[in-house]
């Protein structure tokens, strides 16, 4: 017999005051009672919620768990039994095999470790033009509109091959269609207006083929709507994950100054200090699975069609897998962090985010040796928890000139 697990009534969203990197208590608490507790969609559906390491990257790595589109159901909103469709074709983060191989394989060979290194110089240049535009304008400056939103965005558009005269229209059609607090009219409107941006550009790279990605896909057996659905979830990916990495990450280092000063007199800690503040900050808060048989998991059985909330941010701080998770540290020997993920669906561009993490970090703080917050910590604006991606509005800085 199952032993009764704990449960879950609310999936909890807000961050404690204060406490702006640390998941929210109530979550921090499930996993105190277990790995798995009991939680009630809106919806009225039972199913679970995950808070621990060992059994979130167990059901990542287990096909008997889905992440078809059409099988989820949202963690805190109800749709009223509205039937969702499965993915659109290319957009194969939410889809299983073969669907999901069918998409992911061509690209692999293209965002691997080598392929990626060999973009430093690139970033470096980048990074360098942001910061002297942000050098030249002087104190204060938002630190996501002049640092983490354009150096990301540059690079993702570069490998697609988005044209200079496109990319702004792009990245601004973007954040519109992934704002959590748009009216969905707004949102929809955006979401038309980059697909009509994506078919234009997947058109021109057939008919003119270019060396970037996107050109390469077309001598493929991929059709039109295939690949417009691969860019799309490309240019998304790279242009918020990433983004909020980079002012998130800042906020944390400037937070923990012994940490900052640690990075500041040994440069060599970048590496490690990337996978750290990966692991500390989980931007990427919570993904879905939903069983499509039944599964013994964590001592409870898991029914098929039953959805589960994988919670990263929790596992990310399980003190059963990294000793004193709460705390930031960048020297920290312990990896295996599940912040892009694990199994088939690990993220396809971690190495393209590391790159951009270990360029940007170093760069920033060489450049800016007295860079502090502008406003108090309690006044820097995060992005409302409804967003699928923590991370900061603003970044309010300054430095002595």
């Amino acid at each position: 017999m199952d032993e009764s697990p704990h449960t879950v009534t609310t999936l909890p969203t807000a961050r404690q005051p204060g406490r702006p990197f640390d998941p929210p208590a109530e979550l921090l608490d499930a996993r105190r009672h277990g790995p798995i507790s009991r939680y009630t969609f809106p919806s009225g559906k039972p199913g679970w919620l995950l808070t621990g390491y060992d059994l979130i990257k167990s059901v990542l790595a287990d096909p008997r768990f889905s992440s078809r589109k059409e099988l989820m159901l949202h963690p805190t909103i109800d749709y009223g039994g509205i039937q969702i469709p499965p993915a659109p074709p290319g957009e194969f983060l939410l889809m299983d095999d073969p669907r999901h191989s069918r998409y992911r394989k061509p690209l692999m060979g293209k965002f691997t470790v080598r392929r990626m290194r060999l973009l430093t110089e690139r970033l470096g240049q980048i990074t360098a033009d942001h910061l002297d535009a942000m050098e030249k304008a002087g104190p204060p400056a938002d630190l996501v509109t002049a640092f983490a939103k354009p150096i990301p965005a540059i690079m993702i558009c570069e490998l697609l091959g988005v044209g200079h005269q496109d990319r702004d229209s792009f990245r601004e059609q973007i954040d519109a269609f992934m704002d959590a607090e748009a009216e969905d009219e707004d949102v929809l409107a955006a979401y038309t207006t980059t697909q009509h941006h994506l078919a234009e550009l997947v058109a021109a790279k057939r008919a003119h083929p270019t060396d970037d990605v996107l050109s390469d896909l077309t001598d493929s057996d991929l059709t039109d709507e295939e690949l417009r659905g691969i860019a799309l979830i490309l240019l998304a990916a790279g242009l918020d994950t990433t983004t909020n990495m980079l002012a998130l990450g800042t906020f944390a280092l400037l937070r923990n100054p012994d940490q900052l000063a640690a990075l500041r007199a040994d440069p060599t800690l970048i590496d490690r200090a990337v996978e750290e503040l990966l692991r500390y900050l989980s931007v990427g808060k919570t993904f879905m699975r939903t069983a499509l048989e039944d599964v013994e998991l964590g001592g409870q059985t898991i029914r098929a069609g039953s959805p589960l909330i994988l919670s990263y941010n929790t596992a990310n701080r399980d003190p059963e897998r990294f000793p004193d998770p709460h705390v930031l540290d960048l020297h920290r020997q312990d990896g295996g962090h599940l912040a892009f993920g694990h199994g088939i669906h690990q993220c396809l561009g971690q190495q393209l985010a590391r790159v951009e993490m270990r360029v940007a970090f170093p760069a920033l703080l060489d450049r800016f040796p007295t860079l502090r917050l502008a406003v108090p910590a309690g006044q820097v604006p995060l992005r409302p928890e409804i967003a699928d991606i923590h991370g900061v509005k603003r970044l309010p800085v300054t430095w002595d000139t």
